[in-house]
């Protein structure tokens, strides 16, 4: 079978994951199919170690459709495991390494996963307690746990809705919401994306840099190796590290969210490096100015493509940067396939231009949250004609005469303060015009007077003016309901492993 067959069957509605990795493997053997911060595999190593893998799990009781937990750090053992759940007939689950110990312990229970594969620092930290439910496996030791050399799994040829991974969701209090996703939806994503690649760019050589726990990774990770390219793993995000890797294995297709290209446009080092094999750049996950867009544009070689869309599904929106100098400030228009409404509070549609909340549908949607029905129900929204499901996407946002689409901000920041509606995104790209600000947030603090009222975040630059003068000279330019009441410098912005600005924990400063 050549690469030709395996690009037609990229092109088809559906089909296995893992049949296109063993089809990959049988065409291009001794070529890297990963590599991270110590070893690389061949696509024949691969797929061997894939399967005995999933052999193993099914001699040790894995049952179809049942759970397999991974916490550790990115690696190819990890990513190997992730890949062997899902051959077996089982579900990746992998579970966010910045979690607390009672949210792991939730959410591995959560999953209903029997095997729990666990790295030896993960380990460490947690104690012989954790999970004591489950069969411990050692991520490090899975070459002595796997099925003898030449083994292969019993044959499983997933439905298009069979569950493929659970992804549980992040900055959450409480025990994060597990986000199921089926193979069809895994299908949708990513064959499109692998076979244009072949068709386009050729070879695929990918750097992953954010955690394999996160859904953002799985743009670089899933859809490199059904394009049967090369993946590289970064454990730890770095930026000269980063910055070497690329020019070192002339990366062409890389995932990365905006803390990320804020932190290697901030890298003194950057322009020494050779980065002219690059493609084609994803963003996704949080914000991304368009001031940030416009130096990425200007200093980072290929295409810069933000994806604005939820793990949940949903729509899915597209902003080909390079293509749209003049559309930065949005995150582009609906994919094919893609729908999108704009929705006042009460589910009726605002008037065009007009700013509210955002629902979407598409080809790529959940199959619901792991064991809470209703927490599923609460996130759609139910066209009252037609009976379509739609995905309430949880941000508030505007459609311009061309189709692109503007955020405003996440629905659950949003400020009402005396009755009327403050957008936090307003306020803070007014800070941002301050020479003196490097980041701000706003959040809603309660008030006795307005209900509400707007307090601002900012960290500032060496000898900048104090937050008393900076607050004042933004009050100055904004009306009188949306005045700041307080505005603080901090050493750094609370983020989560995959850069998205936690609010919950800067309400909270204010609370104590």
């Amino acid at each position: 079978m050549g690469p030709e067959t395996i690009e037609e069957q990229l092109s088809e509605t559906y089909g296995s994951f893992s049949d296109i990795l063993a089809n990959w493997a049988a065409v291009q053997p001794e070529m890297i199919a990963m590599r991270d911060d110590t070893a690389a595999i061949s696509w024949a190593e691969m797929v061997s170690r894939i399967e005995r893998l999933a052999a193993r799990l099914q001699q040790t009781g894995l049952k179809q459709g049942q759970s397999v937990a991974i916490l550790g750090t990115s690696c190819i053992n990890y990513a190997l495991v992730f890949l062997a759940a899902v051959r077996a007939g089982g579900v990746a689950a992998p579970l966010t390494t910045s979690a607390s110990k009672d949210q792991l312990s939730g959410m591995a229970a959560d999953s209903g996963a029997q095997h729990l594969f666990i790295d030896a620092a993960k380990s460490a930290e947690l104690g012989d307690g954790f999970a004591k439910g489950l069969t411990h496996i050692a991520l490090e030791d899975i070459d002595g746990w796997m099925a003898p050399e030449g083994s292969t799994a019993a044959p499983f040829t997933p439905a298009k809705s069979d569950h493929f991974n659970i992804i549980y969701s992040s900055g959450t209090t409480g025990i994060p919401k597990g986000i199921v996703h089926s193979h069809a939806m895994r299908w949708v994503q990513f064959a499109p994306s692998a076979e244009a690649y072949r068709r386009n760019t050729g070879e695929v050589r990918s750097l992953a840099s954010t955690p394999l726990y996160s859904n953002t990774t799985m743009v670089a990770f899933l859809s490199c190796l059904l394009a049967g390219g090369t993946l590289t793993i970064m454990g730890k995000f770095n930026t000269l590290r980063w910055l070497e890797i690329a020019e070192r294995d002339r990366i062409t297709l890389t995932m990365l969210v905006p803390v990320q290209y804020q932190r290697l446009m901030a890298e003194p080092e950057f322009d020494r490096f050779d980065l002219s094999s690059l493609r084609i750049k994803y963003c996704t996950s949080a914000p991304f100015s368009a001031e940030l867009k416009a130096e990425v544009l200007r200093r980072m070689p290929g295409g810069l493509i933000e994806i604005y869309s939820m793990t949940e599904g949903g729509v899915v929106c597209l902003l080909y940067a390079h293509e749209h100098p003049d559309k930065l400030h949005t995150v582009g228009q609906p994919a094919p396939g893609s729908r999108l409404k704009v929705l006042d509070d009460d589910d009726n549609p605002v008037a065009a231009g007009e700013a509210g909340n955002l629902i979407g549908i598409g080809p790529a949607m959940m199959a619901g949250y792991k064991n809470q029905p209703g927490k599923t129900q609460e996130g759609y929204w139910t066209d009252p004609q037609t009976g379509t499901v739609w995905q309430r996407m949880g941000d508030i946002g505007r459609v311009d005469s061309g189709g692109f689409v503007e955020l405003v901000g996440r629905a659950k920041d949003m400020i009402i303060s005396g009755g009327f509606n403050i957008y936090p995104v307003d306020l803070e790209d007014e800070l941002l015009k301050e020479a003196d600000v490097i980041e701000a947030a706003v959040v809603g603090v309660p008030s006795e007077r307005w209900g509400e009222t707007p307090v601002g975040f900012v960290v500032l630059a060496e000898r900048a003016r104090s937050p008393e003068e900076i607050c004042g000279a933004v009050n100055a330019r904004l009306g009188k309901t949306q005045r700041l009441s307080e505005l603080h410098a901090i050493a750094e912005m609370p983020r989560s492993h995959i850069g998205k600005l936690l609010k919950t924990e800067l309400r909270a400063s204010i609370a104590t």
